[in-house]
């Protein structure tokens, strides 16, 4: 009998409540103060919610003994003697007290509280219109972990983060906030899942389950269909694998949407685990390929927490999933494949897979959904993370107001991307002598792989996010976590969760 891995129990992100109680009266076990970087006086500033504590335990002098400077992220701990609840005191800074300054201070706050269980917290009350969304998402995403240990998890996060000095006034700010660090979650998680069991047919459950949680329309295309209905790049890139391609769909609609509402297609890359076929890659080039469907898992995320978000447009969302394996079935250097819709690709390289199984996902929106605007997001290219190391996403798009668009959510989310250049100087580059594209047309290779898929997007106003650059993190960092990231949900929802994510893009 063969063996089937099992997924074991995972920790869960913290829940995070309103009070309008001062931090002493909810009785958590730790309290975590902001603190500010020094006034014109010199002093360094905490609060609110601090007074009394401060006058108690002498905080001041401790944040001078200890050589506090109030910047992001930093942490003093305290302890308490006694027999109270109150066991620690976190002195926490928040820098200049921006976006990014208070995202860094929850997710530090998620670090120095594990394994406890109540936690309260006045750092949002400092500036909620600013403070609120941010610090919720770096505290869940701070908290996340995966494990697949014998003896479980080696920590838990916090399980409850109460947001003191702020009534339930703030509850719709709350939820859209925990929806976004959810989705982060989500995304991360999908991403971090071994291929032992994370496979296409895995990847599609996953998102049949996430479509019956919130409401989603969901179609599936088994290995079967997808040949009746002519996907012949997910086809090719799938057929070495013990384990058959998927083509997933998912369809969100606002609650008032009419006729005219209009519709965005987001397509992400669901390569399941990447050798790099008959290509194979080096040994270290595969360790990290288990993350080579973060596009995909993004998307999943992204379509399941539109509606928390108050999404307004219609979405469509298609994950190209297969594996890159290889067996005496693989894709071969110097095959041609067609692809959904009719435009051929010779292939040299098949390592170059994931833009095989976009152009058959990009070629079905636009023939079938019909979008206005159309998305992908994958872990693409190489060549984007020599161009822009491991703290920032590229990409590319064919509008200008859609690619101001992107780069506003982008800073405020804090999934930071940087405009690359579709120089068609470079078009030429993807001649070949007997299909319409070279699958693999050399460097500069982001460039070229933009331009290769430029030709699936049917003139729509598109744009092409490449995140291999930060498909993976290097270390923990504020709300990063070492390894897989899924980058790229909080920037999508931040966009189509706004009040006009099409502003001027459609005339």
């Amino acid at each position: 009998m063969s063996h089937v891995a099992t997924l074991p129990p995972q920790v869960r992100p913290p829940a995070l409540v309103l009070s309008e109680l001062s931090p002493e009266a909810v009785g958590a076990e730790v309290i975590a103060l902001p603190v500010q970087p020094e006034d014109a006086r010199g002093a360094l500033l905490v609060g609110p919610g601090a007074a009394a504590l401060v006058e108690r335990y002498d905080l001041l002098e401790i944040l001078e003994l200890e050589g506090a400077t109030g910047k992001a992220g930093e942490v003093i701990s305290f302890p308490v003697a006694g027999a109270g609840v109150l066991k620690r005191i976190l002195l926490l800074g928040v820098g200049d007290q921006s976006r990014t300054a208070f995202r860094r201070a929850g997710a530090s706050l998620a670090r120095a509280t594990r394994d406890r269980e109540t936690v309260a917290t006045t750092i949002p009350a400092l500036d909620p219109a600013v403070a609120l969304e941010p610090f919720v998402v770096g505290a869940i995403l701070g908290s996340f972990d995966f494990q697949w240990r014998s003896q479980g998890p080696v920590w838990k996060p916090p399980e409850t983060i109460t947001l003191a000095e702020l009534d339930e006034s703030f509850a719709a700010e709350l939820a859209r906030a925990v929806a976004l660090g959810d989705a982060g979650w989500r995304a991360r998680f999908l991403a971090t899942v071994p291929a032992i069991l994370k496979n296409p047919a895995w990847l599609a459950d996953q998102a049949t389950a996430a479509a019956a949680e919130v409401g989603l329309a969901v179609k599936t295309w088994d290995e079967k269909a997808l040949a009746k209905d002519g996907f012949g790049g997910i086809l090719a890139v799938g057929r070495a694998s013990a384990t058959p391609p998927r083509l997933i769909r998912l369809d969100y609609k606002p609650a008032k949407a009419g006729r005219r509402t209009p519709t965005v297609a987001l397509v992400g890359k669901g390569i399941t685990f990447d050798t790099g076929g008959l290509n194979l890659k080096p040994a270290e080039g595969m360790v990290t390929m288990k993350r080579d469907m973060t596009g995909g898992a993004v998307v999943l995320a992204t379509m399941a927490a539109l509606a928390a978000v108050g999404c307004p447009v219609k979405v469509t969302g298609l994950i190209a999933s297969a594996e890159n394996a290889v067996s005496g079935s693989a894709l071969r250097p110097g095959d041609v494949i067609t692809h959904y819709g009719g435009r051929t690709s010779e292939v040299t390289n098949t390592d170059a897979e994931g833009r095989l199984v976009l152009g058959d996902a990009m070629a079905y929106a636009v023939e079938q959904v019909k979008p206005d605007v159309l998305i992908d997001i994958a872990t693409l290219t190489g060549a984007m993370k020599v161009a822009l190391g491991q703290q920032v996403g590229g990409y590319f798009a064919n509008d200008e107001a859609l690619a101001a668009l992107l780069r506003e959510a982008a800073e405020t989310s804090g999934e930071p991307l940087w405009r690359m250049p579709l120089a068609e100087a470079y078009e030429e580059r993807l001649a070949s002598k007997i299909a319409d594209a070279d699958n693999a047309p050399g460097g500069p290779g982001a460039i070229t792989a933009a331009l290769f898929l430029q030709h699936f997007a049917g003139g729509l106003p598109w744009a092409h996010l490449d995140i291999a650059s930060v498909g993976d993190s290097p270390a923990d960092t504020f709300e990063w976590t070492l390894g897989p990231t899924g980058f790229g949900a909080r920037l999508l929802l931040t966009w189509l969760g706004s009040e006009d994510p099409l502003a001027g893009v459609l005339g």
